[in-house]
């Protein structure tokens, strides 16, 4: 997938005011618009046009596509950065919610086929937008349930017409057990309403940070767990880290890597709670001098072990 300059579409600088875009839109869509057009490609440049104009239009996705920057390599491709997104705080359907608009892989990976909701009451008193943004928290978070502060990226419109982005910050409690994809609601903290009408709510899309530890499948919990060959083989108790503490756990004697242990209802918070596993990971002691050496050459000499004895190898 390409990475797309929207800038570089519409022909003006990253610099440029929402009206400057506006009027170079306008411009190039006369010129490539298919039904006036006798450009052989004038279809293929009127839906570049479309899309380019639907970000930059858009002060909230304008912010967001200016933090990729414009130094990507179009021979490598392009793959949104895994925390893309965070922090950014949308107005309309959340990114992913459907839309009509036919649009590149490269505007899907970043936005899904978003759209702003369309008819409903446009008269004086009218209920607020709602918000959408996505949050990173911890793992440990889902265990135990916390207060964070987090602070989203808005976008601003100045006086003389170019996108800025101001910082809101919000105190969020997390609720125990929440999920991967889980949304918080905080209400009336979206867009304010017109006349008397309400505001809008905020949806808050939780994601978790990466963990040196763990990773998550739905509610169960994961831990790669390294064990030296004589814990695997002859059996052992060690411990081991769990979100909630760390916890003496039994090694049956003859285990094999990647054999899985579970610990029932010690994955994520629930009324059925998850499990955690621990995939044993058998863990080569290096031979990196004449001792460990003449042990392991005393081990070939003594041990009658075949790894591939089950391989038909001609």
């Amino acid at each position: 997938m390409d990475y797309k300059d929207y800038y570089k579409t519409l022909g003006v600088e990253r610099t440029a005011t929402k009206d400057e875009i506006k009027r170079a839109y306008r411009k190039l869509a006369r010129k490539y618009h298919p039904d006036v057009s006798k450009e052989k490609d004038a279809e293929a440049k009127f839906k570049d046009l479309g899309e380019a104009y639907e970000v930059l239009k858009d002060p909230e996705k304008r912010i967001a596509y200016d933090q990729l920057g414009s130094n990507w390599n179009s021979q490598q491709g392009f793959r949104p950065p895994p925390d893309w997104g965070t922090g950014f705080e949308f107005s309309g359907a959340p990114p992913g919610a459907g839309g009509q608009d036919d649009f590149s892989d490269f505007f899907e990976s970043l936005f899904g086929q978003t759209r702003r909701p369309g008819g409903g009451n446009r008269g004086f008193h009218m209920q607020g937008e709602d918000h959408h943004a996505k949050i990173r928290v911890d793992i440990e978070d889902s265990f135990h349930g916390v207060s964070r502060s987090i602070a989203l990226q808005m976008p601003e419109v100045t006086a003389d017409g170019h996108v800025t982005s101001r910082t809101r910050t919000l105190k969020v409690s997390i609720p125990k057990g929440v999920r991967q994809g889980q949304q918080i609601r905080l209400s009336g903290q979206g867009a304010k309403g017109k006349g008397s009408g309400k505001a809008g709510d905020l949806y808050l899309e939780i994601e978790f940070n990466p963990h040196r530890f763990y990773r998550l499948e739905g509610a169960d919990v994961y831990l790669e767990l390294p064990v030296a060959p004589w814990e695997a083989a002859l059996g052992a108790s060690v411990k081991v880290p769990t979100p909630l503490g760390a916890i003496d756990l039994k090694i049956p004697a003859n285990s094999k890597a990647g054999k899985k242990l579970r610990l029932k209802g010690r994955g994520l918070p629930a009324k059925l709670p998850g499990d955690l596993y621990v995939v044993l990971q058998i863990v080569l002691p290096p031979a990196d001098d004449d001792k460990s050496r003449e042990i392991y050459k005393r081990m070939q000499q003594e041990m009658a072990f075949d790894p591939r004895a089950s391989m038909e190898v001609a």
